[in-house]
């Protein structure tokens, strides 16, 4: 079975094994140069069995699009790459049922389409030819961080961080790294900016600025007025941006969406910069081939550099592969593993809610 696997399918592969659940379009927007012919390949992948397929039916009529996991097959093909124990068909059958019914589902998936964009976008001015003008020319997703393993690292003896995810971004020779926070209006604003004080006893700023994705204009207003009260008269050590997806850009997240908060400018927003015009934070390293099974680390440092520990501070180096290269340093709980379990439904084109 594994022969008849190209390199993309193994980075779909991947992609699912790291961050559970992938929308049609998502993956059409990181691997396809279409939907059509993301369609046509998932299609062919679910019939080997390695990927699974799943819809949420609405109470009005029609379907959501497809979610994609790892079949039983593809997660014991990722099991053996990594040299790990594969599940039994019953535990995996387990964790696809908990992931249809997981209470994050929708978040996740909001949480995966900020990077897929990013790597849509990174994809289409890589096949873009020259003379545009284009300033977001030369641009990659370079390091992207499901929440459990940025939990896995990203913490010390005083505290330890949950972040929807951790990536890197390059642009024009510029190298973002960022920490996300993918708000959807659900939670208290109080709850919200308590993981200031979090991300303020950590050494964020070692290793990225801190981004705010909120939902809609009213909400990140609401949003900057209660980092102000939670800050008080201090100052965070760290950068903090927010942006809101109900104004819409073509580069999406790469575009100039972002607006940097401070102390003295409270509320208000008097610019909004590209991703790649954010402060540069964290480690250095060249871009590197990406790990085995691993997509999207052309960026990603090696959890074992002891630079990178001592920056993290007083704790023991998490266990990682060893073939990842070092770095060089300049400068809600985690839910059960869930994935999915195959049905019939023919990924075709999705039917939209009916009004």
């Amino acid at each position: 079975m594994w022969f008849r696997l190209t390199d993309r399918d193994r980075r779909i592969l991947g992609l699912l094994g790291e961050h559970k659940v992938l929308t049609t379009e998502q993956i059409a927007a990181a691997e396809f140069q279409s939907v059509r012919r993301a369609q046509d390949r998932l299609a062919q992948l679910r019939a080997l069995g390695v990927v699974f397929g799943f819809r949420e039916s609405y109470r009005d009529g029609g379907t959501s699009q497809t979610r994609f996991a790892l079949g039983y097959l593809g997660a014991r093909a990722m099991a053996a790459q990594r040299a790990e124990k594969p599940p039994t068909r019953p535990a995996h059958q387990r964790a696809l049922e908990r992931l249809a019914w997981w209470p994050k589902l929708g978040h996740q998936l909001g949480v995966n389409g900020f990077f897929c964009h990013l790597a849509a976008h990174a994809r289409r001015s890589q096949t873009d030819v020259g003379g545009t003008g284009d300033d977001s020319a030369g641009c990659g997703l370079g390091q992207w961080w499901s929440e459990q393993r940025c939990t896995e690292f990203f913490w010390n003896s005083a505290v330890k961080l949950r972040p929807d995810g951790y990536g890197c971004w390059a642009e024009r020779g510029r190298w973002v790294r960022f920490f996300l926070e993918y708000d959807t209006g659900t939670e208290a604003l109080s709850k919200v900016t308590r993981k200031i004080s979090d991300y303020s006893a950590f050494p964020t700023h070692s290793f990225g600025v801190l981004l705010f994705s909120v939902h809609s204009a009213k909400r990140e207003i609401a949003l900057r007025q209660a980092l102000r009260r939670a800050a008080g008269t201090g100052r965070p050590p760290l950068v903090i941006a927010t942006t809101t997806r109900d104004q819409e850009h073509p580069d999406g997240p790469a575009g100039p969406v972002w607006a940097v908060w401070s102390q003295g400018h409270g509320n208000a927003v008097a610019r909004r910069y590209r991703l790649a015009e954010l402060p540069q934070r964290g480690p250095r390293i060249e871009p590197h081939a990406p790990w085995l099974g691993q997509p999207y680390s052309e960026a990603a440092f090696d959890p074992q550099d002891q630079q990178l520990v001592r920056l993290a501070e007083d704790r023991p180096p998490a266990t990682v592969p060893t073939h990842q290269p070092a770095a060089d340093v300049r400068g809600g709980d985690v839910d059960d593993d869930v994935m999915l379990y195959d049905d019939e439904d023919p990924d075709d084109e999705y039917e939209h809610r009916i009004a």
